[in-house]
């Protein structure tokens, strides 16, 4: 028997969707998850602006919010649909064939942040099946990111600016 193609977007035909976050990003993923289907059929990859020193407590946090399975991300994992990714600290987060990457932050000035380094991966790896979400923060980091998702045929979202604690992220 012939080998069937990989599904468009690569291995996996379900959506992944990345979302990014800094200052006011906790409370912005808690009341996102709280309202979300546990049983959606899509991927949740979240690239939250974690001190890079110290532990995160964010999938502890999370995982009271949703009846999904939340969990740290680690190189090669696999993406499974209706389940939660949580970036670790000191990490860039990738999207290769349906898996997640891991690699060491680039060295300073590199002028990619991990929200618009994984956005821009999922963009090439999912392409319409790639949806990128931005919700509260300081600063552009996203913007370029979601931009490749649009190019891609993808959906972007950011949160309402007025309900962001910070909202400099959404606007931008």
């Amino acid at each position: 028997a012939a080998a069937r193609p990989l599904p468009r977007g690569g291995a996996t035909a379900f959506p992944i969707v990345a979302i990014g976050a800094s200052a006011g990003g906790l409370e912005a993923f808690t009341k996102f998850f709280v309202h979300m289907s546990a049983d959606s059929g899509m991927a949740f990859v979240l690239i939250p602006h974690l001190d890079p020193s110290h532990k995160s407590l964010m999938v502890e946090l999370l995982a009271r919010q949703t009846a999904m399975p939340v969990l740290e991300a680690a190189h090669r994992m696999p993406i499974r649909p209706n389940t939660v990714y949580v970036i670790p600290p000191n990490k860039y987060l990738a999207i290769r064939g349906g898996r997640l990457v891991l690699s060491r932050p680039p060295k300073s000035g590199a002028g990619q942040t991990p929200i618009d380094f994984a956005l821009r991966s999922l963009a090439e790896d999912k392409q319409e099946n790639a949806i990128g979400i931005v919700l509260s923060g300081t600063g552009s980091h996203g913007t370029a990111g979601l931009k490749e998702i649009k190019l891609a045929g993808g959906l972007v979202l950011v949160q309402d600016p007025v309900t962001a604690e910070h909202d400099q992220m959404p606007r931008s």
